[in-house]
Protein backbone atom coordinates (compact mmCIF):
# COMPACT_ATOMS: atom_id res chain seq x y z
CA UNK A 1 0.00 0.00 0.00
CA UNK A 2 1.84 3.37 -1.44
CA UNK A 3 0.43 6.27 0.67
CA UNK A 4 0.90 9.72 -1.07
CA UNK A 5 -0.72 13.16 -1.10
CA UNK A 6 -3.00 14.44 -4.00
CA UNK A 7 -1.38 18.00 -3.44
CA UNK A 8 2.21 18.69 -4.07
CA UNK A 9 4.42 20.17 -0.90
CA UNK A 10 7.37 20.30 0.89
CA UNK A 11 7.33 17.18 3.65
CA UNK A 12 7.43 18.74 7.45
CA UNK A 13 6.45 15.59 9.00
CA UNK A 14 7.15 12.20 9.11
CA UNK A 15 5.69 10.54 12.41
CA UNK A 16 7.21 6.53 10.92
CA UNK A 17 10.05 4.81 10.26
CA UNK A 18 10.44 1.36 8.56
CA UNK A 19 9.74 -1.74 10.48
CA UNK A 20 7.31 0.50 12.49
CA UNK A 21 3.82 -1.21 13.28
CA UNK A 22 0.73 1.51 13.12
CA UNK A 23 -2.71 1.61 13.95
CA UNK A 24 -5.36 3.18 11.33
CA UNK A 25 -6.07 6.80 11.84
CA UNK A 26 -2.59 7.16 13.29
CA UNK A 27 -0.85 10.09 11.17
CA UNK A 28 2.04 9.40 8.90
CA UNK A 29 3.13 12.25 7.64
CA UNK A 30 2.09 15.86 6.41
CA UNK A 31 3.25 18.83 3.60
CA UNK A 32 3.59 22.27 4.17
CA UNK A 33 -0.24 23.80 4.00
CA UNK A 34 0.11 27.29 4.11
CA UNK A 35 -1.12 28.08 0.88
CA UNK A 36 -4.30 25.66 2.13
CA UNK A 37 -4.84 26.98 5.54
CA UNK A 38 -5.05 30.65 3.74
CA UNK A 39 -7.81 29.08 1.03
CA UNK A 40 -9.84 27.60 3.81
CA UNK A 41 -10.26 30.73 5.72
CA UNK A 42 -11.02 32.87 2.73
CA UNK A 43 -13.86 30.29 1.62
CA UNK A 44 -15.19 30.39 5.45
CA UNK A 45 -15.03 34.35 5.45
CA UNK A 46 -16.75 34.34 1.95
CA UNK A 47 -19.52 31.62 3.46
CA UNK A 48 -20.38 33.99 6.06
CA UNK A 49 -20.81 36.93 4.04
CA UNK A 50 -22.80 35.29 1.57
CA UNK A 51 -25.19 33.54 4.20
CA UNK A 52 -25.42 37.31 6.16
CA UNK A 53 -26.57 38.43 3.23
CA UNK A 54 -29.07 35.74 2.41
CA UNK A 55 -30.52 36.65 5.93
CA UNK A 56 -30.70 40.06 5.17
CA UNK A 57 -32.95 40.02 2.30
CA UNK A 58 -35.40 37.04 3.78
CA UNK A 59 -35.73 39.38 6.74
CA UNK A 60 -36.06 42.87 5.08
CA UNK A 61 -34.90 46.52 6.50
CA UNK A 62 -33.56 46.29 9.61
CA UNK A 63 -35.69 47.89 12.72
CA UNK A 64 -34.25 51.12 12.78
CA UNK A 65 -34.86 51.90 9.39
CA UNK A 66 -38.28 50.96 9.41
CA UNK A 67 -38.74 53.06 12.58
CA UNK A 68 -37.60 56.17 10.64
CA UNK A 69 -40.07 55.03 7.60
CA UNK A 70 -42.55 54.94 10.41
CA UNK A 71 -41.87 58.45 11.45
CA UNK A 72 -41.86 60.27 8.75
CA UNK A 73 -45.22 58.47 7.43
CA UNK A 74 -46.92 59.80 10.78
CA UNK A 75 -45.48 63.38 10.16
CA UNK A 76 -47.28 62.89 6.39
CA UNK A 77 -50.50 61.71 8.08
CA UNK A 78 -50.88 64.56 10.27
CA UNK A 79 -49.84 67.42 7.23
CA UNK A 80 -52.77 65.26 4.85
CA UNK A 81 -55.16 65.44 7.45
CA UNK A 82 -54.34 69.04 8.02
CA UNK A 83 -54.63 69.49 4.07
CA UNK A 84 -58.23 67.97 3.92
CA UNK A 85 -59.41 69.98 7.31
CA UNK A 86 -58.41 73.22 5.20
CA UNK A 87 -59.58 72.06 1.66
CA UNK A 88 -63.15 71.72 3.82
CA UNK A 89 -63.16 74.93 5.20
CA UNK A 90 -62.24 76.38 1.86
CA UNK A 91 -64.96 74.66 -0.10
CA UNK A 92 -67.63 76.21 2.10
CA UNK A 93 -66.36 79.47 2.11
CA UNK A 94 -66.37 79.38 -1.52
CA UNK A 95 -69.49 78.07 -2.06
CA UNK A 96 -70.58 81.26 0.31
CA UNK A 97 -68.45 83.27 -2.25
CA UNK A 98 -66.25 84.54 0.39
CA UNK A 99 -62.90 83.14 -1.56
CA UNK A 100 -62.00 82.97 -5.04
CA UNK A 101 -61.66 79.74 -7.24
CA UNK A 102 -57.62 80.42 -7.68
CA UNK A 103 -57.28 79.80 -3.99
CA UNK A 104 -59.52 77.24 -3.80
CA UNK A 105 -58.09 75.25 -6.52
CA UNK A 106 -54.57 75.79 -4.49
CA UNK A 107 -56.00 73.91 -1.35
CA UNK A 108 -57.07 71.33 -3.40
CA UNK A 109 -53.90 70.90 -5.08
CA UNK A 110 -51.71 71.04 -1.82
CA UNK A 111 -54.40 68.27 -0.32
CA UNK A 112 -53.45 65.88 -3.21
CA UNK A 113 -50.10 66.31 -2.62
CA UNK A 114 -49.88 66.11 1.29
CA UNK A 115 -52.43 62.76 0.56
CA UNK A 116 -50.00 60.68 -1.97
CA UNK A 117 -47.05 61.87 0.25
CA UNK A 118 -49.00 59.77 3.35
CA UNK A 119 -49.43 57.20 0.35
CA UNK A 120 -46.07 56.87 -1.15
CA UNK A 121 -44.95 56.53 3.11
CA UNK A 122 -47.39 53.91 3.79
CA UNK A 123 -46.17 51.66 0.49
CA UNK A 124 -42.29 52.41 1.95
CA UNK A 125 -43.18 51.03 5.47
CA UNK A 126 -44.74 48.18 3.88
CA UNK A 127 -42.13 47.30 1.64
CA UNK A 128 -39.47 47.34 4.01
CA UNK A 129 -41.18 44.68 6.22
CA UNK A 130 -41.34 42.28 3.19
CA UNK A 131 -38.13 39.73 2.54
CA UNK A 132 -36.57 40.54 -1.50
CA UNK A 133 -37.84 39.14 -4.28
CA UNK A 134 -38.29 35.84 -4.79
CA UNK A 135 -35.59 35.59 -7.28
CA UNK A 136 -33.27 37.48 -5.24
CA UNK A 137 -33.31 34.91 -2.28
CA UNK A 138 -33.43 32.39 -4.74
CA UNK A 139 -30.47 33.91 -6.08
CA UNK A 140 -28.66 34.46 -3.17
CA UNK A 141 -29.20 30.89 -1.42
CA UNK A 142 -27.36 29.70 -4.91
CA UNK A 143 -24.70 31.90 -3.36
CA UNK A 144 -24.91 30.58 -0.17
CA UNK A 145 -24.71 27.12 -1.86
CA UNK A 146 -21.30 27.61 -3.97
CA UNK A 147 -19.61 29.20 -1.18
CA UNK A 148 -20.44 25.79 0.92
CA UNK A 149 -18.68 24.32 -1.94
CA UNK A 150 -15.99 25.71 -1.99
CA UNK A 151 -15.35 25.91 1.67
CA UNK A 152 -15.78 21.85 1.16
CA UNK A 153 -13.60 21.81 -1.79
CA UNK A 154 -10.55 24.18 0.15
CA UNK A 155 -11.05 21.46 3.19
CA UNK A 156 -10.39 18.40 1.32
CA UNK A 157 -7.30 20.04 -0.39
CA UNK A 158 -5.75 21.06 3.23
CA UNK A 159 -6.65 17.40 4.88
CA UNK A 160 -4.97 15.77 1.40
CA UNK A 161 -1.69 17.89 2.88
CA UNK A 162 -2.14 15.28 6.73
CA UNK A 163 -2.40 11.71 5.55
CA UNK A 164 -2.96 9.28 8.45
CA UNK A 165 -2.69 5.01 8.06
CA UNK A 166 -5.85 3.60 6.77
CA UNK A 167 -5.45 0.59 8.13
CA UNK A 168 -3.54 -1.77 10.64
CA UNK A 169 -0.48 -2.58 9.39
CA UNK A 170 3.46 -2.43 9.27
CA UNK A 171 5.46 0.25 7.34
CA UNK A 172 7.55 -1.38 4.84
CA UNK A 173 9.54 1.92 3.70
CA UNK A 174 9.44 5.55 3.94
CA UNK A 175 11.03 7.32 0.39
CA UNK A 176 11.30 10.80 1.09
CA UNK A 177 13.26 13.05 4.32
CA UNK A 178 11.56 16.10 5.93
CA UNK A 179 12.24 18.97 3.59
CA UNK A 180 12.05 16.92 0.73
CA UNK A 181 9.66 18.60 -2.17
CA UNK A 182 7.04 15.84 -2.63
CA UNK A 183 4.96 16.05 -5.90
CA UNK A 184 1.60 15.54 -6.27
CA UNK A 185 0.19 11.66 -6.01
CA UNK A 186 4.02 10.59 -5.11
CA UNK A 187 4.21 8.06 -2.39
CA UNK A 188 6.02 9.03 1.02
CA UNK A 189 5.63 5.67 2.48
CA UNK A 190 4.93 2.02 1.96
CA UNK A 191 2.95 -0.03 4.34
CA UNK A 192 1.97 -3.33 4.26
CA UNK A 193 -1.50 -3.94 6.18
CA UNK A 194 -2.17 -7.77 7.41
CA UNK A 195 -4.77 -8.34 5.42
CA UNK A 196 -2.72 -7.50 1.95
CA UNK A 197 -0.12 -10.29 2.88
CA UNK A 198 -0.43 -13.09 0.59
CA UNK A 199 1.72 -16.23 -0.08
CA UNK A 200 2.35 -17.28 -3.80
CA UNK A 201 3.36 -20.41 -4.94
CA UNK A 202 3.41 -23.11 -7.89
CA UNK A 203 2.01 -26.73 -8.14
CA UNK A 204 2.34 -28.88 -10.73
CA UNK A 205 0.17 -29.81 -13.45
CA UNK A 206 -1.03 -33.30 -11.62
CA UNK A 207 -1.76 -31.16 -8.62
CA UNK A 208 -3.63 -28.30 -9.38
CA UNK A 209 -6.94 -30.11 -9.78
CA UNK A 210 -7.66 -30.77 -6.54
CA UNK A 211 -6.52 -26.89 -5.55
CA UNK A 212 -9.25 -24.34 -5.31
CA UNK A 213 -9.58 -21.14 -4.02
CA UNK A 214 -11.38 -21.53 -0.27
CA UNK A 215 -8.92 -24.24 0.20
CA UNK A 216 -6.97 -24.74 3.06
CA UNK A 217 -3.24 -24.89 3.02
CA UNK A 218 -0.20 -25.18 5.60
CA UNK A 219 2.55 -23.04 5.38
CA UNK A 220 6.24 -23.74 6.87
CA UNK A 221 8.85 -21.08 7.25
CA UNK A 222 12.31 -21.49 9.14
CA UNK A 223 12.43 -20.60 12.07
CA UNK A 224 8.45 -20.63 12.37
CA UNK A 225 7.21 -22.08 15.88
CA UNK A 226 4.16 -23.81 13.91
CA UNK A 227 2.76 -23.84 10.61
CA UNK A 228 0.79 -20.80 9.28
CA UNK A 229 -2.77 -21.53 7.83
CA UNK A 230 -3.80 -19.66 4.69
CA UNK A 231 -7.03 -19.80 2.66
CA UNK A 232 -6.40 -20.18 -1.13
CA UNK A 233 -7.42 -16.76 -2.56
CA UNK A 234 -6.44 -17.18 -6.47
CA UNK A 235 -5.46 -20.67 -9.35
CA UNK A 236 -4.33 -19.31 -12.20
CA UNK A 237 -5.64 -21.02 -15.21
CA UNK A 238 -2.87 -19.97 -17.35
CA UNK A 239 0.31 -22.51 -17.28
CA UNK A 240 4.25 -21.54 -16.98
CA UNK A 241 7.74 -23.40 -17.27
CA UNK A 242 10.53 -22.29 -15.42
CA UNK A 243 12.67 -20.73 -18.83
CA UNK A 244 14.72 -21.80 -20.62
CA UNK A 245 12.46 -24.29 -21.44
CA UNK A 246 10.87 -25.65 -25.17
CA UNK A 247 7.12 -27.05 -25.04
CA UNK A 248 7.27 -30.70 -25.64
CA UNK A 249 6.24 -34.07 -24.20
CA UNK A 250 9.30 -34.62 -22.49
CA UNK A 251 9.28 -30.98 -20.44
CA UNK A 252 5.34 -31.03 -19.72
CA UNK A 253 6.29 -32.55 -16.33
CA UNK A 254 7.93 -28.85 -15.98
CA UNK A 255 4.70 -27.40 -16.19
CA UNK A 256 3.73 -25.60 -12.72
CA UNK A 257 0.36 -23.05 -12.19
CA UNK A 258 0.61 -20.44 -9.42
CA UNK A 259 -1.50 -20.66 -6.65
CA UNK A 260 -1.70 -17.41 -4.09
CA UNK A 261 -3.12 -17.76 -0.63
CA UNK A 262 -3.48 -14.92 2.42
CA UNK A 263 -3.50 -16.24 5.97
CA UNK A 264 -5.08 -14.58 8.31
CA UNK A 265 -4.60 -11.02 9.51
CA UNK A 266 -3.76 -12.26 13.05
CA UNK A 267 -1.17 -14.74 11.13
CA UNK A 268 0.37 -12.55 8.64
CA UNK A 269 3.03 -11.00 11.05
CA UNK A 270 5.11 -13.91 11.45
CA UNK A 271 5.80 -13.90 8.04
CA UNK A 272 8.28 -11.59 6.04
CA UNK A 273 7.92 -10.29 2.28
CA UNK A 274 10.24 -12.05 -0.01
CA UNK A 275 10.83 -15.01 2.77
CA UNK A 276 10.90 -18.81 1.03
CA UNK A 277 7.90 -21.08 2.43
CA UNK A 278 6.90 -24.13 1.93
CA UNK A 279 3.65 -25.44 1.37
CA UNK A 280 1.50 -28.12 2.45
CA UNK A 281 -2.06 -28.82 1.20
CA UNK A 282 -4.62 -29.89 3.69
Amino acid sequence: MYLSSSQAGTLTLLSVERGQAVAAGTPVFALEAVSETAALQQAQHQLAAARAQLADLQTGKRPPEVAVTRAQLAQATAQAARAAAQLARDERQYAAGGLSKQQLDDTRTSAQTTAAQMRELQNQVDVARLPGRAQQVAAQAAQVDAAQAAVAEAQWKLDQKRIAAPADGRVYDTLYRVGEWVQAGNPVVQMLPPQNLKVRFFVPEAAIASLAPGHTIAIHCDGCAADVSARITYVSRAAEYTPPVIYSNESRSKLVFMVEARPAPADAPKLHPGQPVAVRVR
